[in-house]
């Protein structure tokens, strides 16, 4: 990062992180995107706080919005990567299993699951809330095309996956506002490749989702270990 921008431009990027609820919404969104409702409630702070911090951030280029493919009228914010360097995720958090869940259980979820075993040694399975019949061979011709062991396996029904105990992780619109509410959970805005169906779709979904598994991995920890 360092590198890369200017020291106006860095100077920009940390004056805009020196607010303390500006701070808390950035760490809100190290690990996972959320709508502007979602931040209020989870951060206690009114509509207009909201609306006026991430003004401020997107001005800075430290967040940007995008439209729910599921509930076009919610938009989700995101962390630019030009954030990434200047923020970490300040609490660890502990599980024994990561379930990665997107709605058909073809693409996204799979690639997550996939990732996430080559990264990290907490466990990592995935799940649909409509799960289709097999993996996209979308998803696997773009996993084999980064070095990626993936196969054109079944699919599982989230419900059949779940444990109590499990960090959900929705890696799609749809399954982030179809999941119920009590659950925690973490979300990335991932777009559905399928819908396109064209190899650059699956190379850019298979890339967010690199790049997003690379960010949350070191912050989750086995439970049982310091």
């Amino acid at each position: 990062m360092n590198a890369e921008f200017s020291l106006e431009r860095r100077a920009a990027l940390h004056a805009a992180l020196a607010d303390p609820a500006r701070l808390a919404i950035t760490d809100a969104l190290c690990t996972g995107d959320a709508s502007p409702s979602e931040l209020g409630e989870r951060l206690g702070m009114r509509s207009n706080l909201i609306a006026h911090h991430l003004r401020v951030l997107a001005e800075a280029g430290l967040t940007t919005r995008t439209r729910s493919e599921a509930d076009h009228r919610r938009v989700y914010i995101r962390l630019l990567p030009e954030a990434f360097g200047a923020l970490v995720p300040t609490s660890l958090l502990r599980a024994p299993r990561v379930v990665f869940v997107c709605t058909r259980n073809s693409a996204r979820s799979q690639l997550a699951a996939a990732l996430w075993r080559h990264r990290s040694p907490v466990p990592a399975v995935s799940a649909g809330t409509r799960p289709g019949e097999r993996v996209h061979e979308g998803a696997v011709a773009a996993a084999h095309r980064h070095g990626l062991r993936l196969e054109a396996e079944g699919t599982a029904h989230v419900q059949d996956v779940l444990r109590r105990d499990d960090l959900v992780v929705a890696v799609c619109d749809s399954a982030h506002e179809e999941l119920p509410r009590t659950r925690t959970r973490l979300h990335w805005s991932v777009p559905d490749p399928v819908r396109a169906g064209t190899e650059a779709a699956f190379d850019d979904a298979f890339s967010q989702i690199s790049d997003r598994v690379e960010r949350l991995a070191p912050a989750v920890h086995p439970e049982g270990t310091p």
